[in-house]
């Protein structure tokens, strides 16, 4: 792979993305194919900062994230990040599979940052918008600098991620755990079977088998650390039966998850119309069933959510698995024991978390403190 001979310096017409003048605001180096990552294009850009601030709005247990990466070579037909592809004047769909901005300098920027007198080591999320362990990162290798600028600054974080290159890290990983607070989550929604693999290869195609994830979760656990898995998000019809759920959460059980919680999927603005379209061409019959479930917006409708619930909680309680370590507060009217809700994480997957006295989950606020992980 000759990548050092990719420089481009003028638009010839090629490279899609190189006239968008939301790219050269960006910082934009230049723009990068590969054989090695067919039908990729990759936009090189230097990052002005790495510290992302969450919307309070968003209700989200995490204040600040880090984003290496904007579009996702994943392709989730239903990741509910593709329409942030559009404020590059980039499309939410086979754009955000295919045209991925790299952020080459976030390490160092991101240690610049933790090291201001200003900062005041709340935790980090990473793996909240785009993978930071998608593909690319093999290639580009800006996890570990990441990671150590966490750790060496003090600071607690979590990784959530479907990517098996997070394996690549686990020494390093060890080794931050030892001065903070590190959680870590895989995200898996489908059985290791045939019909699940089928299912998993069909709607998020660029992703690791399931079979490649469990074992994720088992190098993690064996590794010393926790590991959290969102089971997300359940397809209505598709991965929601009882046997599938039932044969998943055995797997996960096995592979040692310290906690699992389960989400319904949502469809959120361009989302919503890339999922669908794959809907009508793979599983026609169910569009009209998809229709009246999320015929009120992005999320599925309150009865079908119930329903989901009621049938995995016992699930979940049955193998250990259900205790979140975290629930978003204000999310319904539901007592707190039975909300489960888009902000929930399993247990071992957020970072600069600590039980206070009632059990639930809180901020740390101190750093180093006893965790529940």
């Amino acid at each position: 792979m000759r990548w050092n001979g990719q420089a481009i310096d003028h638009d010839d017409g090629a490279l899609p993305g190189l006239e968008l003048p939301e790219l050269r605001t960006a910082g934009l180096l230049r723009t990068v194919r590969s054989p090695e990552f067919a039908g990729v294009t990759f936009h090189e850009v230097l990052a002005k900062s790495a510290l992302s601030k969450v919307p309070a709005a968003s209700q989200m247990p995490f204040k600040w994230t880090v984003n290496p990466y904007r579009g996702c070579s994943h392709a989730c037909y239903y990741c509910f990040a593709r329409n942030t592809h559009e404020y590059l004047e980039l499309d939410s769909g086979h754009d955000f599979d295919s045209q991925v901005v790299v952020k080459v300098n976030a390490d160092q920027v991101l240690g610049a940052e933790l090291a201001k007198p200003s900062w005041t080591h709340e935790p980090v999320a990473l793996g909240t918008n785009t993978d930071p362990y998608q593909r690319a990162e093999g290639r580009y290798k800006l996890m570990p600098g990441i990671i150590s600028a966490l750790a060496d600054s003090g600071t607690p974080f979590s990784i959530l991620t479907k990517g098996t290159l997070l394996r690549r890290d686990l020494p390093l990983l060890v080794q931050a755990a030892e001065w903070v607070d590190v959680g870590l989550g895989v995200s898996l929604a489908f059985a290791d079977s045939p019909d699940g693999k089928e299912l998993q290869q069909s709607v998020e195609p660029g992703t690791p088998t399931p079979r490649a994830r469990l074992d994720l979760i088992r190098a993690i656990r064996a590794a010393g650390l926790p590991c959290g898995v969102m089971v997300a998000p359940v397809l209505p019809w598709l991965t929601d039966q009882l046997a599938h759920l039932e044969r998943l959460l055995d797997d996960l059980a096995d592979a040692g998850a310290t906690g699992v919680t389960v989400l319904p999927l949502h469809l959120r603005p361009g989302a919503r119309e890339w999922y669908l379209g794959w809907l009508e061409r793979s599983h026609p019959h169910l569009v009209e069933g998809y229709g009246r479930v999320y015929a009120r917006g992005a999320y599925a409708h309150k009865g079908y959510r119930d329903w989901l619930w009621e049938r995995v909680r016992p699930l979940l309680d049955e193998r250990g698995l259900g205790r979140a370590a975290l629930h978003r507060t204000g999310s319904d009217d539901a007592p707190e024991a039975d909300r489960h809700a888009e902000g929930d994480y399993p247990r071992g997957a957020l970072g600069g978390l600590r039980a206070d006295s009632t059990g639930a989950a809180s901020l740390a606020g101190d750093v180093g403190s006893e965790t529940l992980f």
